[in-house]
């Protein structure tokens, strides 16, 4: 039997989004939300509760500051998931047509601001559905993740916690493990707009196969994450 959709990705795509009153508010709910589904596991829900107690008490402003120091001045920690596989290529605007198109096919409509690739939006999309699938569709970006979780937990930020419990939920392929990152690796936008060099993979549904299914998108994730394994050359 399939199983029904989780509302762990839900609270967890919550934790990932710019901080607000109503998050804030909302950290007892989402905190009892994850406990009482039961998908991730106690030590890394006491990870979570570090990020938690941080948004519930922290001082709005300074919450809000770090959150763009931390994921908008580098795309090294981008919570765009194309801005790991395609960066500035051409590429990138078809794959997020497509993506949106698959979101849409399943009732999720983006607002004219909303970005297909945006992770939390992502994981609200998986929220509405099996959870069978929506932990294969999270295997597919595993690549993606564990590079985000090592580079938060390298700089000691909370956030590292919601990374760690996205990759233990995922149902990833043996093949997901990412390179290790070269020592010194930089961290500026020029360097990285070098780095990303233009790539013919897409990511999200697109002509190349037939339908619109799930394996289709989970093919084109495939494809994705491979390339982001692989170093620039």
């Amino acid at each position: 039997m399939t199983a029904a959709p989780a509302l762990t990705f839900k609270a967890l795509s919550a934790l990932l989004a710019y901080p607000s009153e109503e998050l804030q508010a909302a950290t007892v709910e989402i905190a009892s939300l994850i406990a009482s589904e039961g998908l991730v596991a106690p030590d890394c829900r006491h990870q979570l509760q570090r990020l938690l107690n941080e948004i519930e008490e922290g001082d709005l402003f300074a919450l809000q500051e770090a959150y763009v120091d931390l994921f908008d001045k580098t795309r090294r920690l981008s919570l765009h998931l194309f801005e790991h596989i395609h960066g500035e290529s051409r590429d990138r605007g078809q794959a997020m047509v497509d993506l949106a198109a698959h979101y849409e096919r399943a009732g999720l409509i983006l607002t004219a601001n909303e970005l297909p690739d945006y992770l939390p939006l992502f994981l609200e999309f998986l929220s509405t559905r099996p959870l069978d699938e929506a932990r294969a569709l999270l295997g597919e970006t595993a690549g993606i993740l564990m590079l985000l979780d090592e580079r938060l937990a390298k700089r000691g930020s909370p956030y590292a916690a919601v990374m760690s419990a996205l990759v233990a939920l995922a149902d990833r392929p043996a093949e997901a493990e990412p390179e290790a990152e070269t020592e010194g690796a930089a961290d500026d936008l020029a360097a990285l707009d070098a780095a990303w060099e233009e790539s013919a993979v897409t990511f999200g549904p697109g002509d190349a196969l037939d339908g619109c299914s799930v394996d289709r998108l989970r093919t084109r994730m495939r494809a994705a994450r491979r390339a982001v394994a692989q170093p620039a050359a």
